[in-house]
C-alpha cells in the first residue's frame, strides 16, 4: 500500500533542498534557477514512532520496522501553468498521481536567490497554485460533466452516480473554491466517488513554511500569516528551516541533536513534516510484535479489523476469523500480550471492529 506526498510550490522556494534532506540523499539537484526539478524524483521515509521502541522492549524483538510514506518532489508551478506555462502540462499531471500535497513556501529574504515573481509573498504564492491547479480541474470538469450529463440523459447508471459529485465540485471551483473543502464530514460512500474523479484541488494541504535558520523555532511575520490563511481552509502548517535540515542530514544522531539543542529545536523539523504528512493522509497506525520483530502498519482511518489484516497479507483478509487486539498504553504498562490477557485487556475482535490508532493486533485467520 503506496502513500504519496507531493511536495510542491513555486521555484526557487527551497523544495529540492527540503526533499534531499528529507530522503537523505542528493537524488534531487537543488540549484538556484527555475525549473532544476524536471523529473519527479520520489523517496521513502520511515515515520518517526516513538512507541516502536517501547513495544519492541516488552517483547524483546530482534528487529523494529517503521511505517512509511513516499514524498515526490515536483516541478516548480508558475503562473499560467494550466495553460501549459513553464512545465504546467507535468506539474499537473504528477500531482495527479499523489494523494496529498506538501505545499512549500518562501518566508524567508536573501538576496542571492531569485523569486520567480520578483518579491517575498508566501500568501500570494500559495494563491498562485491554488489558482492555477483550481483553473485546471475548472477545465476538466466543465468538459467531463457535459459529457456526463449527456450519458445520465441516456439513464447510464455509472453517469447518473458520479454527476451529482461533479455537478457539486464544478460549482464550488465556479465560486472560486478548492473541491477539498467537501471532504469536511463528507459520507464514505460521497469520498470514494470524488477521490475517482482524481480533481487536483480534492486532495488534502499541508503547507510548510521555508524559513532563515534564525526564525526555525518561533517562525516570523511571514510564517504567521500563512498560518492565518490555512487555518481559514481548515489546513495545518509547519515551520521548517531547509537549510537546517540539510545540515543536520549530514550529522550523526548524537551530532544532531546537539546541533538542534544549539538552535533551541527539540527535533528535526522533518519529524514533524513527515507525521503531518502522514495525519493528512488520514493515515493510523497499528503494530504486530513478537521476538523476531516489531512492525508497525498504515491504514485509513476507519478500516476495519479484517482491512488490517489484509495490509499484512492478503490470505489474512480472506481468511479472516478474529483479532486479538490490545490497547497500546495497556500493552505496555502491563508487560506485554500475556500479562494484557491475564489482566483481561486483550479482546478478541470480530469483522466490524473498527482499528484505532496504536492497536497491537495478532490475527486468526484459515486459508
Amino acid at each position: 500500500m503506496g502513500f504519496k506526498c507531493g511536495i510542491v510550490g513555486l521555484p526557487n522556494v527551497g523544495k529540492s533542498t527540503l526533499f534531499n534532506a528529507l530522503t537523505k540523499t542528493a537524488a534531487a539537484q537543488a540549484a538556484n534557477y527555475p525549473f532544476c526539478t524536471i523529473e519527479p524524483n520520489t523517496g521513502e521515509v520511515a515515520v518517526p514512532d516513538p512507541r516502536l521502541k517501547k513495544i519492541s522492549a516488552v517483547t524483546g524483538s530482534k528487529e523494529v520496522i517503521p511505517t512509511r510514506i513516499s514524498f515526490v518532489d515536483i516541478a516548480g508551478l508558475v503562473r499560467g501553468a494550466s495553460k501549459g506555462e513553464g512545465l504546467g502540462n507535468q506539474f499537473l499531471a504528477n500531482i495527479r498521481e499523489v494523494d496529498a500535497i506538501v505545499h512549500v513556501l518562501r518566508c524567508f529574504e536573501d538576496d542571492d536567490i531569485t523569486h520567480v515573481e520578483g518579491r517575498i509573498d508566501p500568501v500570494a504564492d500559495a494563491e498562485t497554485v491554488e489558482t492555477e491547479l483550481m483553473l485546471a480541474d475548472l477545465e476538466s470538469l466543465e468538459r467531463r460533466t457535459q459529457q456526463m450529463q449527456k450519458r445520465a440523459t441516456g439513464k447510464d447508471k455509472e453517469a447518473q452516480t458520479l454527476l451529482p459529485m461533479m455537478e457539486q465540485s464544478l460549482a464550488l471551483l465556479q465560486d472560486g473554491k478548492p473541491v477539498r473543502v467537501l471532504l469536511d464530514g463528507i459520507a464514505a460512500e460521497d469520498l470514494k466517488i470524488l477521490r475517482s474523479l482524481n480533481l487536483l484541488t480534492s486532495k488534502p494541504v499541508l503547507y510548510v513554511c521555508n524559513v532563515a535558520e534564525g526564525d526555525a523555532a518561533e517562525g516570523n511575520a511571514q510564517t504567521k500569516r500563512v498560518e492565518e490563511m490555512a487555518a481559514a481552509q481548515g489546513a495545518g502548517t509547519v515551520v521548517i528551516s531547509a537549510a537546517i535540515e540539510a545540515e543536520v542530514a549530514q550529522l550523526s544522531d548524537e551530532e544532531a541533536v546537539e546541533y538542534l539543542d544549539a538552535m533551541g529545536l527539540e527535533e528535526p523539523g522533518l519529524d514533524r513534516l513527515i507525521r503531518a504528512g502522514y495525519e493528512l493522509l488520514d493515515l493510523i497506525t497499528f503494530f504486530t510484535s513478537g521476538p523476531k520483530e516489531t512492525r508497525a502498519w498504515t491504514v485509513h482511518k476507519g478500516a476495519k479489523a479484517p482491512q488490517a489484516a489484509g495490509v499484512i497479507h492478503t490470505d489474512f483478509e480472506r481468511g479472516f476469523i478474529r483479532a486479538q487486539t490490545i490497547g497500546y498504553d495497556d500493552f505496555v504498562t502491563l508487560g506485554g500480550e500475556v500479562a494484557a490477557r491475564d489482566a483481561g485487556k486483550a479482546r478478541d475482535e470480530g469483522k466490524e471492529y473498527v482499528v484505532v490508532d496504536g492497536d497491537v493486533m495478532l490475527f486468526k485467520f484459515n486459508t
